[in-house]
């Protein structure tokens, strides 16, 4: 039985199927934080830095699980690749995407529906891949990177995202206390496929690990109405019926248990830069 609802291909369509419950997620998260970079301009700043000056302009660049392509258009706009392709499972995700990321004069941009265990690309074709916030959707994350690895050219390089095993674990504590979910703070995290811990081993199977950078990220929330915003778009709590989905219901869930409050919360976010095993030393 799956318990993990990331690994669970069955709640896909409810954790995707539409693009509102990622953008209530992000937009609370962002309105509370209050440390750290923001991830698309550190993916970029890693890609440039690791290319080096003097590096020829970029063809084919990889957005892997590309979402509601905020990352998607940090690259097109700052890196300027000949080529640019966004992947991602959903297609909802996928029209949001095509409509953020624009047109960028010289980057001619595509959006691909594809499963990132079978990447639609050919064999040393990617200059650069990323994979951001994806990787711990797969239950078997090493074959995703085996993919990256295929796809990636031999002087590519690969910038891979992910967070820690106990991320935001003041929040699980919040629902616990509150009554809503006595085992909130014993459930396994979702992020237990490929986390801040493990994807440098994972990556290094088949690919070069040239560096990891680990960054915590830190949010406030400014009261139990801003943090029920955020809880109610977190499928990792078993909450009563009408509350998921629910950010109105959930905050008078919380009023009714506890005092107003504020919450801080944290979260790591690891970066792993690759390179193909063949790349120039």
């Amino acid at each position: 039985m799956i318990t993990n609802p990331f690994l669970d291909p069955k709640q896909h369509r409810d954790l995707y199927g539409r693009t509102t419950r990622l953008a209530r997620r992000t937009g609370a998260l962002m309105r509370a934080k209050i440390s750290g970079r923001p991830v698309p301009e550190a993916i970029v700043r890693s890609l440039t830095d690791h290319r080096g000056e003097g590096a020829p302009p970029l063809g084919l660049v990889v957005d892997i699980g590309c979402g509601r392509g905020t990352t998607t258009r940090a690259l097109a706009e700052q890196l300027r690749p000949t080529r640019l392709i966004g992947i991602d499972l959903a297609p909802a995700l996928l029209a949001d995407a095509r409509e953020r990321a624009g047109r960028q004069r010289g980057v001619r941009t595509d959006f691909v529906q594809a499963d990132f265990h079978q990447l639609p690309l050919a064999s040393g074709s990617a200059g650069s891949v990323v994979a951001a916030f994806c990787l711990y959707h797969s239950p078997r994350p090493e074959r995703a990177l085996a993919e990256i690895a295929r796809v990636l050219a031999v002087d590519g390089l690969a910038v891979l995202v992910t967070k820690s095993l106990d991320s935001y674990r003041e929040m699980d504590a919040l629902v616990a206390g509150a009554g809503l979910d006595l085992r909130a703070e014993e459930h396994e995290s979702l992020y237990t496929a490929a986390h801040s811990g493990n994807l440098a081993g994972l990556t290094d199977t088949c690919l070069e690990v040239i560096k990891t950078e680990h960054e915590e990220h830190r949010f406030t929330f400014d009261g139990l109405d801003h943090a029920a915003e955020y809880l109610a778009t977190n499928p990792k709590y078993h909450l009563a019926p009408g509350l998921y989905g629910n950010p109105g219901a959930l905050a008078k869930a919380l009023h009714e248990a506890l005092p107003e409050q504020s919450i801080t919360t944290s979260s790591v976010i690891t970066y792993v830069v690759a390179r193909h095993r063949g790349g120039r030393p």
